[in-house]
């Protein structure tokens, strides 16, 4: 059913309204996007993809089919902020799905990636809440701005548990890591799916359901 409706809106809105004349190109930048959803993107290595392949094409051609993606409403772009210049820096990005669904309707392989899957849907939290998100690099996953201009910082951690302490320690580790090199005094959170909170260095631990249930607000 869902496979259905997805592909109702790339034959209307997508292949048919853009009159899309190269259409395996036009699918095969579709499912690129849609198996690399919160992965950062490369506009060369999509290129090199394609040719290995035995597409040719333009990369104009391709920032076209990406852009009549984001129209379409499937996927939404997310550039990476520069902390030091506070500007947005254009090709460097990230694209996330409108809905999930989408990913799983259009793939036979569907196990669920725990970490890109919640880092999408936490996006989307932070899209219908009116943040202006970008997403950092050395930084951390995303960096937020509210209505009255305020920043925050934001990792998204599947759990910050492993397997024995060790593993717990090293995974601790690499999602404190970033905020160490942010010197405002911008609130900092980690987002997991842990019942337990974790309090170190001054970052607020926030359980994902609890946010999406409006028991936790940032």
């Amino acid at each position: 059913y869902t496979r259905g409706i997805i592909s109702e809106i790339f034959e209307k809105d997508v292949k048919t309204r853009k009159r899309i004349s190269n259409v395996p190109v036009y699918e095969r930048v579709q499912s690129f996007l849609l198996n690399n959803y919160a992965s950062p993107f490369s506009l060369n290595n999509l290129l090199e993809c394609l040719e290995k392949e035995g597409y040719k094409t333009k990369a104009a051609t391709v920032r076209g089919y990406i852009e009549d993606l984001k129209k379409a409403k499937i996927i939404y772009e997310c550039n990476r902020f520069d902390l030091k210049s506070k500007k947005a820096l254009r090709r460097e990005q990230k694209y996330y799905l409108s809905d999930l669904a989408i990913y799983f309707a259009m793939n036979t392989d569907n196990r669920l990636s725990f970490g890109p899957s919640l880092e999408n849907i936490v996006y989307l939290y932070l899209a219908s809440h009116d943040y202006q998100i970008k997403i950092g690099k050395m930084e951390c996953d995303f960096i937020v701005r509210n209505k009255m201009g305020d920043y925050a910082y934001i990792q998204v951690a599947y759990t910050l548990q492993g397997e024995d302490i060790e593993a717990t320690e090293r995974i601790k580790e690499r999602e404190y890591r970033p905020f160490r090199k942010i010197r405002d005094g911008y609130p900092r959170y980690i987002i997991s799916l842990d019942k337990f909170r974790d309090k170190q260095e001054g970052v607020h631990h926030i359980n994902a359901i609890d946010l999406f249930l409006g028991r936790e607000v940032l």
